[in-house]
């Protein structure tokens, strides 16, 4: 999954992707194994590159995609997905490929809602479904022109990073 973060006011380019029990993350290219453990509903322990740098608490600041990091303590603002890129810019555009739309849990979480079903047409970045995780709720959405031709999950099911969720034709 890639992700535009904002930070102290930089943009910053993160692609995340499950490695082995953890997570590979790029952040503006530069690479990094991260293990996460869950504290507690709010608290995470990051290991980065087999050194454990501080827990990190995540508070939502009820503006969607805008949350505080506490940093050992330290408050930090951050604005995540100002755009979350889901295929290639061009073929939203176009109408896309024929290869099918493969929407997948971008992390461990719970699904809160779904917004399609079998059949329905969906416009490129129209939300198709919502996941929880870490407090936050994160909207998939469409990234071209399509119909739902599979809806593998439903409303309050627990999802683990990359599970299956929506196909779209």
């Amino acid at each position: 999954m890639q992700y535009e973060v904002e930070v102290g006011g930089k943009r910053r380019q993160v692609v995340v992707t499950r490695e082995g029990g953890g997570f590979a993350v790029a952040v503006d290219g530069t690479p990094k194994h991260v293990d996460i453990v869950p504290i507690d509903g709010q608290t995470l322990s990051l290991i980065v590159d087999g050194v454990r740098p501080a827990d990190v608490i995540i508070s939502p600041n009820g503006t969607a995609g805008q949350m505080t990091v506490h940093v050992d303590g330290t408050p930090v603002g951050a604005t995540v997905n100002g755009r979350r890129r889901w295929g290639r810019r061009d073929e939203a555009a176009e109408g896309g490929s024929s290869a099918p739309q493969r929407l997948a849990a971008p992390m461990p979480g719970k699904v809160v809602r779904v917004l399609v079903g079998v059949g329905d047409v969906v416009q490129a970045r129209q939300p198709v479904v919502v996941v929880e995780a870490m407090k936050m709720e994160n909207e998939l959405r469409a990234s071209r022109v399509g119909t739902v031709s599979e809806v593998h999950v439903r409303e309050g099911v627990s999802v683990e990073a990359g599970a299956p969720l929506i196909v779209i034709q």
